[in-house]
């Protein structure tokens, strides 16, 4: 960031107490994450391509799409939707805000794997520290949706 350029923000969520945070959290992608290209390069390497990333036609835009076999995979960072292995603590500071936040963000989750069932989509959920761990495993469970 350029010195004397001031930080703007959107206006969407709570004021924070320390701009450092602000600066840090707005800083986190929707798309292309570290964990979602290694997933994709973990499938590609393994000779699974052919796969859609973040595919428009269909509810929810899943990270990785294989159409024809009608699989999604959503790639879940454990902080954002509250893996249930890492457990996480909520931040310390405007709490109401992000219990709600959390909150909308699995009800949102749940809608979109409810809306590709309807459709006859397999959804794989992949949380990050998945892909920290057994990789052979996690091949496994794709494959066998596949």
């Amino acid at each position: 960031m350029e010195i004397g350029k001031k930080y703007v923000r959107d206006k969407r969520s709570p004021q924070p107490k320390n701009e450092n945070v602000s600066r840090v959290m707005s800083a986190n992608k929707a798309k292309d994450t570290k964990p979602e290209i290694a997933l994709r390069k973990l499938l590609w390497n393994n000779g699974l391509k052919g796969y859609r990333v973040n595919y428009k036609k269909i509810p929810g835009r899943p990270d990785i799409t294989f159409v024809n076999r009608k699989v999604a995979i959503f790639v879940h960072g454990c902080f954002w939707h509250r893996c249930p292995t890492c457990n996480y603590p909520s931040p310390k500071t405007n709490k109401e805000f992000w219990e709600t936040k959390f909150s909308k963000n699995k009800a949102r989750d749940a809608a979109k794997e409810n809306e590709l069932t309807a459709l006859s989509y397999t959804v794989i959920t992949i949380w990050e520290c998945e892909l920290k761990g057994d990789i052979d495993n996690l091949l496994a469970k794709i494959k066998m949706a596949l």
